[in-house]
């Protein structure tokens, strides 16, 4: 891997892994169009730790407070916990779907689920769950509401987000939509509850690179700085964005990708 593919691919790990759009998927699907090789699963993994460094910066004192809450009441568990400290829990409880999903299946997601054909179908049939996410959802509750029954439920959706294609943020701001939060709310969780799993996943490949062809430890770091910095200004975006609008300009993006890629997959021109 040249050092501009992997800054154009950290770039675009960057701007796709808190927008609705797939993140994995496109990191499949922007090299097969260019022509480059699939940089493979572990190098996706590991440069989305750029990415959560950018949350992890930028909702710092929200992490600082939730952690602080949750370990001391870890010390006094019989009193009754703040709402962080709940908040904490909650995102424990929904990092154990995808955490046995990923185990599980990490031989399937590490080869069957780079199929063209499955990334571009996974973008046109989830758009219509954020459809129906947007049509049903009350968006009347904000995370001081949230319990248990949301983050498992919202964790459930996160799992999806194993199949490149269905977005992690797409599958878990429509989670969160469903279960009548509003759209910064559910947003806001969901940059929250992708810090465990993101770092768990990128740590676990992390002994990957530079193995059997894979992109070399100098792209990989490169390509992560980049994906921080290009991460950092999509989540403020997203937030401000999310405030006025729906989500219905992704849903459209994901349905023509969707559509090109599997055209393009089935005529041979990409592969």
């Amino acid at each position: 891997m040249s050092t501009l593919e992997a800054i154009f691919l950290g770039l675009v790990q960057g701007l796709t892994e808190f927008l609705p759009i797939s993140s994995s998927g496109h990191l499949r699907i922007v090299p097969a169009l260019l022509g480059w090789p699939d940089p493979g699963a572990g190098f996706t993994a590991v440069i989305q730790l750029g990415t959560m460094a950018a949350v992890l910066i930028y909702f710092r004192a929200d992490l600082w407070r939730i952690a602080s809450a949750w370990l001391r009441e870890l010390r006094v568990p019989i009193r009754q916990g703040s709402q962080d400290a709940k908040l904490g829990w909650f995102i424990v409880l929904g990092t154990i779907p995808i955490s046995i999903f990923g185990f599980v299946f990490s031989d399937q997601i590490e080869s069957g689920a780079r199929s063209l054909y499955l990334i571009g179908s996974a973008l046109i049939l989830f758009s219509f769950v954020m459809v129906l996410a947007e049509r049903v959802g009350t968006r009347q509750r904000d995370l001081a509401e949230m319990n248990g029954r949301d983050g498992l439920f919202v964790g459930m959706a996160q799992a999806l987000a194993l199949i490149p294609g269905v977005s992690r943020s797409g599958a878990t701001i429509s989670a969160g939509l469903f279960r009548g939060f509003d759209r910064v709310a559910a947003a806001r969780y969901s940059f929250l509850l992708s810090v465990p799993a993101v770092v768990l996943s990128g740590l676990f490949e992390l002994r990957k690179i530079g193995e059997d062809g894979s992109a070399s430890v100098g792209a990989t770091a490169i390509a992560t700085l980049v994906a921080f910095a290009s991460g950092y200004l999509a989540i403020a975006w997203l937030l401000r964005y999310l405030s006025t609008h729906t989500l219905e300009i992704f849903v459209v993006y994901r349905i023509a990708l969707g559509v090109l890629v599997l055209a393009l997959a089935a005529t041979g021109a990409i592969s």
